[in-house]
Parts: C-alpha cells; sequence; structure tokens
C-alpha cells in the first residue's frame, strides 16, 4: 500500500514526506499521545472560525521536553507546525494543515503566584478560571477575561491578544504580560521580555540564533521606527483595542523593545510559548451591575463616552434579538425579569471595597443615566448578575441560530473604533448589511468600541462566498474609515490577515514580513497567518466539506433547515462543552478531558462523517461510534450549549443506522427492552428478584446481557404502582371533577410504586380525580436511546392510541419520571412529525412540581423543618426546568440546596453498561457523591430520576446509606399525608 505523504504547502512546507515516516520519528521521540488516526484530524480540522483544515497529525505533549522533540522533528523534516489552545479562536487562526501542538490536556500547571510582586507564572495549557481561582486567594486576578474564560487557555489568549469584558481598567492581555519563555522551531529556548540597550548589545553579539534573532529585530526597529511610530501612534480618538497585525510598537524604546509584548498577538506564527510570566491585578472587593436601557444599539453607543468619564468596570452591550432569542429557549429564565424597558442594554459593572460602595458607585451610573432619558436597574445579587452576565456571554453562540433556524456566523466578527466613533460606525455598518441584503446581531465591548456581530452570510454557495468577501472588503474600508481596528481581540487569522493591506501601509506589512521571518525563517510556524496571508473566503468549512451521505433520518430535525446535515452545522465551535464544572454539559469530557468526548468533538465527528473525507464509512464510522459510545445521552447539550446542540438525538439516530440490519450490543436487547422484560418480570416479582440475588445467576444474566458486573440488578416492587392504583381507587372512589391523567411510568411502575401513590395522595389532596392509562403503556424511551427508532415509534403511536381519549378532553398528563416527561415535551414531535396526537400530548404534559406549583396558596403544612439536597435530573435540566420544584419546595418550607453537580453518571443504560461503570462513577464523584456524603443524615437527598436513586443507592456513601426521595415523597411528608 503507497504511504500518505504531506500535502504540497505553498508557505515552506516540502511536499513528499510520508506521513508514517513523520508519525514514526515523532513516537520515538515524544512521550505524550502522538495521533495521526482520522478520527483525531477530523476533531482538530476546526476551531471556533467559519475554516476547515485538516491537521497532518495532533500531538499532545506531557512536558517541555515532548514540545521540544516535536519541534525537533518538524524542523528537520521541514513540516508546518500549529501550537493550539482550547481551540476556540474565532478567526482562524487555530487550524492550519500541519502538526498541531495541542496544550489544552497537558502543560497546565499554575507554577507559581507571587502576591507581593503580583506576578504568577503559568504553563501554556492553563486555563484562564484556574488561574483566577488561584490568584483570587490572595485578592489578585488575570484583568483580560473573554466569554471563554472557563475553557480558554493562557497560552492561546496570548497567542490571540485576548481581551473580554474588563479592559476598561486592566487593558488586553499585552499589557498584562511580563516574560515569556518560548521555543522557535529549531528548538532555540530563550526568555524575552522588555530589554535594555546594554542587553541588546549583548545578545546581538551572541554567536547562533539568538544573537541573528536580536539583530534582525532590532534592524527592524531602527529601519521602521519612525514609520511604526506614526501608525501605532494613539490618536485624540483612543483607540483601544487594535489587535491586528504585529505589536511592532514594542520593539520601540518607549516600549523596552519589549520582546514578550511583541510576541504577543502573534498567533503562533512565531514561536511556541513553554512558560509565561502575567502580571495580575487587585480584583474588587465587591461589585455591581447596572442595566441601562435604551431604544436600540445606536442610541446605546451613542452614550459610551458620557459613561466612560464615570471610570466603570465594563460597559458591555446586549441586543433585544440575543434577549428573545434567550428567552424563547428558556422562556423562564429569571435572568431577564431583571432586565428594565428597552430595545438594547448596556451592562455598566462597577466596584467598590464593601457591597455599599459598589451600589452606590452603580447607582451613579443610573442616576446620569436616566438623564438621558435612559431606563436602569441595579443588579447586586451575585447569582442575578451571573445570570445576567451568561446572556452577555453566550451571544457568540446564541446568535448562531436565529429564532426561524436560519443560520448566521462569524467572519466579521470583532472590529473595533475609537469609542466616540461607535455610533457612526454603527449606523454607517448597518447601512452596509441592508446595502447587502444581510442581517446581524450587535453586541460587544462597547466601552471599548469593540463589536461581535454574527452575520446571516450565504456559506454554502459559490455566489454567496463571493458576496462574502465584497462584504468582507467593504466592511474594512468602513472600519479603518472610522479610525479603527480589523480586529479588537480576536485576532486575524484567515478572516483578516488578508485584509491587513486596507489597514496598514505598504512598508508595515513589508515589517511584518521581516518580523515574522525574523523568528521563523522557514516559514513553518502556523503558515498563511497574518503573513502571505491564505484568502479569506477559501477553505470555508461548511463549502468545502458538503455532505455526501445520503439516506433519510428517522428524527425529523425539525429546528434545522436542512434536517440531520443543518443540525450537523449547529457546533460552531465556541466549546463550552469543555468547561470542567458548571451546568450539566458534558460529562464524559469533564471526566477524560478528551476532546472526541466533548459535545463539540463529537458534532465535528459527525459533520466530518457526513462529508466523507477524512472520517470514513458514513453511518458505520467506527471514529462516530466510539466517541458516542461516551456520551451518556444526558441532553445537557440541548439546554447548556449556546446553540442548542442536541448531541442525544444525533447518538439515537446514529446508533439507528450503524446497527441497521446487523447484530447490536446485548445491552440494547436487554436494557433497550427492559419495559417488556419488566412487564413479564412483574407477573412473578418475588422469583426474579431471588434469581437476582443468586450471584451465579446474577453473573450470568448481566453477561448475556451486557450489563457491568459491578452493577446490582435493582430490586423489583412486590407490587406494581397500576397494580396498587387500582386497588385503591376500588376502596377510594373519588368524587372529585378536575381530572388529571397519571404517567404510569416503567420505572416507577416496577420499581417505585410508592413514590406513584404518594403523588396521587398529594393530587387527591388538592382535588384532583386521579387516573390512569387502562392499557399498557410506555414512552418509548429506552428503545430511543438505545438507537431502535423503528421499534420506538410502534410502542409511542401504541401509546398514543390508547391516550387519546384523555388527550382529546383536554386532559393533562403527568409525569413523575423526568426522562420520559422530558420525551414527551421534548423529541415526540421530532420522532413523528405531523402527527396531531403527538402534539397534543406534547402540549398536554406537565411535570408532578407544575401541577403542585399552580396550588401553593393551598398547602397546609404540616411537618416543617425539612431539609433537602436536590439532585436535578439531565432530561429535566435540558427540557423541563427546575423552577416549580423550588416554588413547590419553598411553598413546602423545605429548605433545599439544589446542586450544580451536573449529570449523576448513571444515564439510564449507560452506567450499566460494559465497559462504561469507571466514567459512570468517576462523574458522580465530581459533586454529587462527596456532597451527599458530607451532608448531616437529616438532610433528604432529593431525587426525582430513578437513574439518579439508583446511582445513590448503590454507590458507596460509607456511613451515609440513604434512601434517596422524589418530590411526590417531600410533598406527601410535609402535607402530613406520609409518616416518613
Amino acid at each position: 500500500m503507497p504511504q500518505r505523504s504531506l500535502p504540497a504547502h505553498d508557505r515552506g512546507a516540502t511536499a513528499g514526506v510520508p506521513v508514517e515516516e513523520l508519525q514514526a520519528e515523532l513516537a520515538k521521540v515524544v512521550s505524550g499521545p502522538v495521533r495521526f488516526d482520522a478520527g483525531s484530524r477530523a476533531l482538530f480540522s476546526a476551531d471556533a472560525s467559519n475554516y476547515r483544515h485538516v491537521p497532518i497529525g495532533v500531538v499532545q505533549p506531557y512536558d517541555t521536553s515532548d514540545v521540544l522533540a516535536t519541534l525537533d522533528v518538524c524542523h528537520r523534516l521541514r513540516v508546518p507546525v500549529l501550537p493550539r489552545g482550547a481551540g476556540t479562536s474565532i478567526g482562524g487562526q487555530a487550524v492550519n494543515t500541519a502538526v498541531v501542538l495541542d496544550f489544552s490536556r497537558y502543560l497546565n500547571e499554575v507554577l507559581e503566584i507571587d502576591p507581593e510582586r503580583r506576578i504568577a507564572r503559568v504553563q501554556p495549557g492553563v486555563v484562564l478560571d484556574d488561574l483566577r481561582t488561584k490568584a483570587n486567594a490572595y485578592g489578585l486576578t488575570f484583568g483580560p477575561d473573554p466569554s471563554t474564560h472557563n475553557r480558554c487557555t493562557l497560552g492561546g489568549m496570548i497567542g490571540n491578544n485576548a481581551c473580554g469584558a474588563h479592559s476598561l481598567p486592566w487593558g488586553k492581555t499585552v499589557d498584562n504580560v511580563s516574560r515569556l519563555h518560548v521555543a522557535l522551531l529549531d528548538g532555540t529556548q530563550l526568555t524575552v521580555g522588555p530589554t535594555t540597550e546594554a542587553e541588546l548589545d549583548k545578545l546581538a553579539a551572541t554567536p547562533g540564533r539568538t544573537g541573528q534573532l536580536v539583530t534582525a529585530l532590532r534592524t527592524i526597529r531602527d529601519r521602521y521606527g519612525k514609520r511604526i511610530e506614526e501608525s501605532y501612534a494613539a490618536d485624540d480618538h483612543a483607540l483601544t483595542r487594535r489587535v491586528s497585525g504585529y505589536n511592532l510598537d514594542q520593539l520601540l524604546p518607549a516600549n523596552g523593545f519589549n520582546l514578550a509584548r511583541a510576541l504577543v498577538g502573534t498567533e503562533g506564527t512565531c514561536a511556541t510559548i513553554l512558560e509565561a510570566e502575567l502580571t495580575l491585578v487587585p480584583a474588587p472587593a465587591a461589585r455591581a451591575l447596572a442595566v441601562v436601557g435604551f431604544p436600540d444599539q445606536f442610541v446605546a453607543a451613542d452614550h459610551v463616552v458620557p459613561l466612560l468619564e464615570l471610570h466603570p468596570l465594563t460597559i458591555e452591550s446586549v441586543d433585544a434579538t440575543i434577549v428573545r432569542i434567550v428567552r424563547d429557549r428558556n422562556p423562564a429564565n429569571p435572568a431577564l425579569d431583571a432586565l428594565p424597558p428597552g430595545g438594547a442594554w448596556l451592562y455598566v459593572e462597577t466596584g467598590g471595597e464593601s457591597p455599599a460602595e459598589a451600589r452606590s458607585n452603580a447607582d451613579m451610573i443610573a442616576a446620569a443615566m436616566s438623564r438621558y432619558g435612559a431606563t436602569s436597574a441595579v443588579i447586586t445579587d451575585p447569582a442575578q448578575m451571573r445570570a445576567l452576565w451568561r446572556v452577555r456571554e453566550e451571544g457568540a453562540g446564541s446568535t448562531t441560530r436565529r429564532l426561524d433556524g436560519s443560520e448566521a456566523w462569524p467572519g466579521w466578527e470583532d472590529a473595533a473604533v475609537p469609542p466616540n466613533r461607535l455610533g457612526s460606525y454603527l449606523r454607517g455598518f448597518d447601512a452596509l448589511l441592508k446595502a447587502h441584503g444581510r442581517q446581524g446581531v450587535y453586541y460587544g465591548h462597547f466601552g471599548d468600541g469593540c463589536i461581535h456581530v454574527r452575520i446571516d452570510f450565504d456559506l454554502l454557495t459559490t455566489a454567496g462566498l463571493a458576496g462574502f468577501r465584497r462584504f468582507m472588503e467593504e466592511a474594512a474600508d468602513l472600519v479603518v474609515e472610522h479610525g479603527g481596528s480589523l480586529s479588537g481581540e480576536h485576532g486575524d487569522g484567515q478572516a483578516r490577515s488578508e485584509l491587513l493591506d486596507r489597514m496598514y501601509p505598504a512598508d508595515i506589512r513589508t515589517a511584518f514580513a521581516e518580523f515574522k521571518a525574523a523568528w521563523d525563517p522557514d516559514g513553518l510556524m502556523n503558515p498563511g497567518r497574518i503573513v502571505d496571508p491564505a484568502k479569506l473566503d477559501d477553505d470555508v468549512r461548511v463549502f468545502v466539506a458538503r455532505p455526501t451521505l445520503r439516506g433519510d433520518t428517522s428524527f425529523a430535525f425539525s429546528h434545522d433547515a436542512d434536517g440531520f446535515f443543518g443540525a450537523t452545522r449547529r457546533c460552531i465551535g465556541v466549546g463550552k462543552c469543555l468547561a470542567a464544572k458548571g451546568g450539566v454539559m458534558c460529562p464524559s469530557y469533564r471526566v477524560t478531558r478528551e476532546e472526541k468526548h466533548s459535545t463539540r468533538g463529537r458534532a465535528r465527528l459527525l459533520f466530518e462523517m457526513a462529508n466523507g473525507e477524512v472520517v470514513k464509512g458514513g453511518w458505520r464510522s467506527e471514529d462516530v461510534r466510539d466517541a458516542l459510545d461516551l456520551c451518556l445521552s444526558c441532553k445537557g447539550c440541548k439546554t447548556d450549549c449556546p446553540v442548542n446542540v442536541d448531541m442525544a438525538s444525533y447518538k439515537a439516530e446514529f446508533l439507528h443506522h450503524h446497527y441497521a440490519g446487523r447484530l447490536r450490543p446485548a445491552s440494547h436487547y436487554s436494557m433497550g427492552f427492559l419495559p417488556l422484560w419488566l412487564r413479564l418480570a412483574s407477573v412473578a416479582p418475588s422469583v426474579v428478584n431471588a434469581a437476582a440475588r443468586q450471584p451465579w445467576l446474577a453473573s450470568l444474566a448481566k453477561r448475556m446481557g451486557g450489563v457491568t458486573p459491578e452493577r446490582q440488578i435493582p430490586v423489583l416492587a412486590r407490587h406494581t404502582f397500576v397494580r396498587q392504583f387500582r386497588r385503591h381507587r376500588r376502596a377510594n372512589e373519588s368524587t372529585a371533577t378536575r381530572r388529571i391523567l397519571l404517567w404510569p411510568d416503567t420505572f416507577t411502575n416496577a420499581f417505585d410504586p410508592q413514590i406513584g401513590m404518594d403523588a396521587v395522595a398529594v393530587l387527591e389532596s388538592l382535588g384532583y380525580h386521579v387516573e390512569v392509562p387502562t392499557k399498557p403503556v410506555c414512552c418509548g424511551l429506552t428503545w430511543v436511546s438505545t438507537g431502535q427508532l423503528g421499534v420506538a415509534k410502534r410502542v409511542i403511536r401504541r401509546t398514543l392510541a390508547v391516550l387519546r381519549p384523555w388527550l382529546d378532553a383536554g386532559t393533562p398528563v403527568v409525569g413523575l419520571e423526568p426522562s420520559c416527561t422530558a420525551l414527551f415535551r421534548g423529541e415526540i414531535t421530532d420522532l413523528l412529525p405531523g402527527d396531531e396526537t403527538a402534539a397534543k400530548l406534547r402540549s398536554q404534559t406537565k411535570t408532578f412540581a407544575e401541577i403542585l406549583a399552580d396550588h401553593v396558596d393551598d398547602f397546609t403544612v404540616r411537618t416543617t423543618g425539612l431539609r433537602a439536597l436536590a439532585q436535578v435530573h439531565c432530561h429535566q435540566h435540558a427540557e423541563l426546568g427546575y423552577t416549580s420544584d423550588t416554588a413547590v419546595l419553598e411553598a413546602l418550607g423545605v429548605d433545599v440546596d439544589v446542586l450544580d453537580s451536573g449529570c449523576c453518571g448513571l444515564a439510564g443504560n449507560f452506567g450499566f453498561e460494559k465497559g462504561h461503570y469507571d466514567v459512570s462513577m468517576a462523574c458522580a464523584e465530581r459533586v454529587l457523591l462527596p456532597a451527599i456524603r458530607s451532608a448531616d443524615p437529616k438532610v433528604a437527598v432529593l431525587a426525582d430520576g430513578f437513574s439518579c436513586r439508583t446511582q445513590i443507592r448503590q454507590a458507596d456513601l460509607g456511613d451515609q446509606r440513604r434512601e434517596p426521595m422524589h418530590l411526590a415523597q417531600i410533598a406527601a411528608r410535609a402535607l402530613g399525608l406520609r409518616d416518613s
């Protein structure tokens, strides 16, 4: 078989090096993972930009010696190299046909914090929030804070010269870098920072590569110094966000020939960062937020300058369209209720030595803006402020998909102008959009004149790409006319490097080329960025990698214009799923830290599968199957992902096709058909339980069913819920007239019937006539989660036939099991599009808490002082929300601590399947199980999901063994309807 060779690269690489030779050479000298397989290359083929470049291979260095070894091999074989952080870059600088040095997995230690000098020393893979957490112990922080702060790396921030919301007081990353320890491609290491003339003389006289570098850089300073001063000088309009191009001004004597700061923003085109020394700043002891409302973004922009005179910490903007998108996706979002009237808002944050001082400063902002007719609200509650900031921080994702399902894209993403020209620029930009027939939603760092916008470009057709280029060129001219910068914080990458000739004169661009050549004479460091740029309309991901897959899908994917293929375009790479904590997604990534186990990684593989160029085999792809194997189908991404990627549905669709016409894993037959087996077992539950207690029988059953040996087989109830309910109804005929249908889900029915009976007691005490279906029913969830969608549809249709009389009568259907309830409220209409009965079931399904929330004034609480820890089921988080539950618990007098614990790790069949036990338990050990172990024994553990309760029941809790409870049981106890 012929060896695959590296593609010819017209910017420095020598074509013809066999990939197998390169991989073998790297594997000899690198201790960390060296990955040249198709799946890994596909995973790193995109960042958060419009572009796609399949890398040659991926190296994940364990330590500095691995980095140096990789550089040595690539230098010898003349292979391009791309140092990469979290891959959240929007300009396309984090993708290239190169060997990717992925710093996101290892080399992530905070090496030192010196509170006296206010210095932090970090490795390049450190996540910003991890540094901030450690610095906060000393009352310090790192000033720049992009919206990706919980996953972006310091190396990536330095590479892009990132800024974020607080650049008003603390500047850009370049303003906060003290020294850098870097390696050149040839292995030369040097530590750089400000350099005196005497030090320059000494360094220039050094034999070898260091002397050559310093001499070349000093020559650039001397040759172009006057022109650099003229081109970079801050005029009276105070442009604070010039991020495009190289920081040649840092070579000037006024800046101390600071090579560390000159390297900031070079996007990996010059050197590889091995270690960074950063400047820390005092963190405000207290903060407050003045939210100021204006009629629109233009008027808001006009009022930035008077706000700047009040010296706030931030001036950020949010558009009414973003608010509508967020409200549509989560109507119960409490943050939105805090917004004052308006069509656009400025978030103006203030600080102080005390909460009172911070509040006073925010009140002063509100009072000042009221004189201009603005509305305002001052927020001091930390949780409410965090919720409002999430609306702003997720703008990049939420504006990518509009309410009508149309797609919008980055490209012209973050241009910046002087703040006093912001209103004029925005109006000119709006006119430009209209002239091109385009729409965009504005938001961003108004205090710095930096605007983010996602635009509905047509990137799928040749004519659309031509229009994209014309728009970008005209937009560049517009921002230059306003004295601005093409990029205000995300760098140039492939999106804007080609446009630098519109911003900088020819001699400065020549100086750029000489600057890069001094550091990287072979042109192998991230080629095609900033210098000798790739074209901005080449390599557009959705155009060059169009789907070739054929065939219908079982899900309609109705929220995506192109069905499944539109769904594969949903992920735009912002990487919120890479966050180490908070929310639900992505549980397996948080345990493994592997890109392929993130929502983004899986979405990327599905996109490449649909294209077929790198990931072969279509629906039969083993790369995709392996990546989806550790997807818990928790649905956390459906809510937590800013673009609502629904990986659980994608996984179900994939499994449906992957196993079509062939033998499935044993667990699909055992746990996929669980409702059927439980119905049979309910005939003789005692016999089944006795058999399960026999070790050899249980072991055999687990082995045959694909169940991991570490799991216990749950104990069946002696009498099902349905049987107990019918006995109850015969003995207690209801005279109530308000009908309600209680859904007898498989898990409550077979394992926890007391939950159902407590729910009946509570509902009857509120005046409901409770009914259950007269025939066996099932939501089909277990077949959906195992990808047996044909069976699932047949099961659901039979269920709908049974439920039709209640649905036609408008009777509410109340669910106790969150996963079943969520299916009815979620994908049922995507599984059965156009089915009127399915649509009725979706609209009439309520959670138990939602029914009770309408009756909180009717509660007569008899047992007080109850306390609980609440584990929110993932599907409830994704589809149903927990607002009603919180209101009900408060009305019942329950002091509840709702855990931000993410998925419990069992996730239906996942935690029972062979090969998943370790990941399942690791998910539970992140937050949930430690919280239970440390809780007072008198605190109830509230877990409405059967999976959550099972995980808790089967976990090692030491002396803290306790039986988890459902909301129905808590309510029955509080209302005096049960003893304990």
